[in-house]
């Protein structure tokens, strides 16, 4: 029998079944969804995590178009032996993608909005036959682009009521990223034009549409407090600290475990897991889907999801946060769990500019999750939260190396210089790199901010072949940095830093910090651990310049 192919990128469902991609099914979604029978559902996961996937079987499933070819996608799959079958190419449906909408100003979204309902009107321009002489006049508004942005705004109610009138069923709209234009906008700086145009986009359709049977809606964040949802009773919110639907977005470790062994990498699981498990959605461990998918079709373990998961937002944010927020994700990559509040909903503009709901973005994003040791109460909006897998640890680390250090080169010539004993080379690279980061912050006032950041940077940078530890008690005090080799008969390092306030004192100052690895005995736990070779180096900072001792 021919072997399924591995499904990189398809989002298509009809595409993954006819042309026979392996499939993790997850049918019943479907089943779970009509059982509930929510008006409109707003399901947020991070990106890649299944939904357009699911959206797209969604519109399979419903759309009366094509029925009785859609039915044969669904043969072979759970949802063909449930009752909700009989649901199956029953309503008309809306299919609306704004994942794509990145653009610069407001009126190159709007024309992208434009270009996006002139397609879908034009799918379904048939329906113009039934329709009355105003109707018309408006129906080819957005299918000639002659509209303004009053006629776009509505268009998606419009349809409906089109829809409904021409095929006497009420209609299904399904909006996949929701949120991906407002936060764009955002960052982009054209909030304000974006929000008025899709408040009354959505709400339109899904608020005050006498014509809608389901709406359901996919995202990142829960930003129920913009006006987009206000009013609207009958919203079911499913986020990933819920319980209901968390196996149906991701990939469960049996699912992970049944596509392994079908293309034969069965004995990879545990590293898989370290790698690409940890999520917790509800009370359901869940892997990346798009690292499984990758690492099958490559052979590889390394960072898949991180690295194309559109991080532009999340790292302008972090040059702007403040002291605290640095410290936290320096203990996050160190591999603690931190408790932090999660609120119920918010603005995107407290969302994307206030420190404490950052951990929110990171939570919804996927960079962090709930700890399995949750001791929240159950009316309590504290979780306590954790990087999820070596893939987030590495991408934090790398993040770090080339936005603040400069470049990974650079880094590798900084760990490659330490190694070889080539002290001049390491104070000269050191001296490059502060540089750099002085580019993003001021060394008089950010000098503990500037010490994590080279803390997280050498954790993604060095992980697998050094244990990076800052701040730990040993001796009589706490060093601040050690790297720790993972095999034992290797050199390890032990770093204090120190501020020169003039530049005549840094000598004295590094030779100071180098002094005081030995006072305080800073060495104790290493040599508790059978390392015996220890490099001691004292490091003084004056503005721009650096100076190294060691022993």
């Amino acid at each position: 029998m021919r072997k399924k192919a591995v499904p990189v990128g398809i989002e298509d469902f009809k595409e993954l079944i006819q042309d026979e991609y392996y499939y993790a099914d997850k049918t019943l979604l479907i089943d779970e969804m009509l059982m509930n029978k929510s008006k409109v559902t707003l399901f947020t996961r991070p990106r890649r995590f299944g939904k357009t996937l699911n959206m797209s079987m969604l519109k399979y499933f419903f759309d009366v178009k094509d029925k009785e070819e859609n039915k044969k996608l669904f043969e072979n799959l759970k949802i063909h032996n449930s009752e909700y079958m009989s649901e199956q190419g029953k309503y008309p449906v809306i299919f609306v993608s704004l994942k794509d909408l990145k653009e610069d100003t407001w009126e190159e979204c709007l024309e992208s909005v434009k270009d996006i309902m002139y397609k879908i009107f034009n799918e379904y321009n048939f329906l113009r036959e039934k329709l009355n002489v105003v109707e018309k006049r408006q129906f080819d508004k957005i299918w000639e682009i002659t509209g303004n942005e009053r006629n776009f705004k509505t268009s998606l109610l419009d349809l409906s009521n089109y829809l409904n009138k021409y095929y006497g069923e009420k209609v299904i709209i399904l909006i996949d990223e929701y949120d991906a234009p407002i936060i764009n906008a955002f960052d982009k700086g054209y909030y304000n034009e974006a929000i008025n145009f899709f408040q009354t986009f959505y709400s339109s359709a899904l608020k005050t549409n006498n014509s809608l049977k389901y709406g359901i809606l996919t995202g990142i964040t829960r930003i129920i407090k913009e006006g987009i949802f206000s009013g609207l009773n009958n919203l079911k919110v499913d986020t990933i600290l819920n319980k209901k639907y968390s196996e149906y977005f991701g990939l469960l470790e049996s699912e992970v475990i049944e596509m392994l062994d079908y293309f034969g990498m069965k004995y990879k699981i545990e590293e898989v897991k370290e790698w690409y498990n940890g999520y917790l959605f509800g009370e359901s461990e869940v892997y990346n889907p798009w690292s499984i998918v990758n690492y099958i079709d490559n052979g590889e373990i390394k960072a898949y999801w991180a690295n194309v998961s559109g991080n532009t937002l999340l790292e302008n944010m972090l040059d702007n946060a403040g002291e605290g927020v640095y410290d936290d994700l320096k203990q996050f990559t160190d591999g603690e769990s931190i408790e932090k509040y999660i609120s119920d909903g918010t603005t995107i503009k407290s969302l994307l500019s206030n420190d404490d709901e950052i951990w929110q973005l990171l939570l919804y994003s996927g960079y962090l999750t709930k700890a399995k040791n949750q001791d929240k109460e159950s009316d309590s909006n504290i979780y306590n939260l954790k990087i999820p897998n070596k893939e987030i640890r590495k991408y934090f680390g790398n993040m770090f190396l080339n936005r603040f250090f400069g470049t990974e080169v650079k880094t590798n010539i900084l760990i490659k210089a330490l190694e070889n004993g080539d002290i001049k080379k390491f104070e000269k690279t050191l001296g490059e790199i502060m540089i750099n980061m002085l580019s993003h912050f001021d060394l008089d006032k950010e000098m503990e901010k500037i010490y994590q950041v080279f803390m997280i940077g050498l954790v993604g940078f060095l992980m697998g072949k050094y244990e990076i530890i800052s701040n730990d008690e040993s001796g009589y005090g706490r060093y601040d940095l050690a790297m720790i080799p993972i095999k034992s008969n290797e050199k390890a390092y032990l770093m204090e830093f120190k501020i020169s306030k003039t530049k005549k004192r840094m000598e004295e100052r590094a030779q100071k910090a180098l002094k005081q690895i030995d006072e305080k005995k800073y060495d104790t736990k290493l040599k508790a651990r059978g390392i015996k070779n220890i490099l001691k180096i004292g490091v003084a900072f004056y503005g721009k310049e650096v100076k190294v001792v060691f022993k």
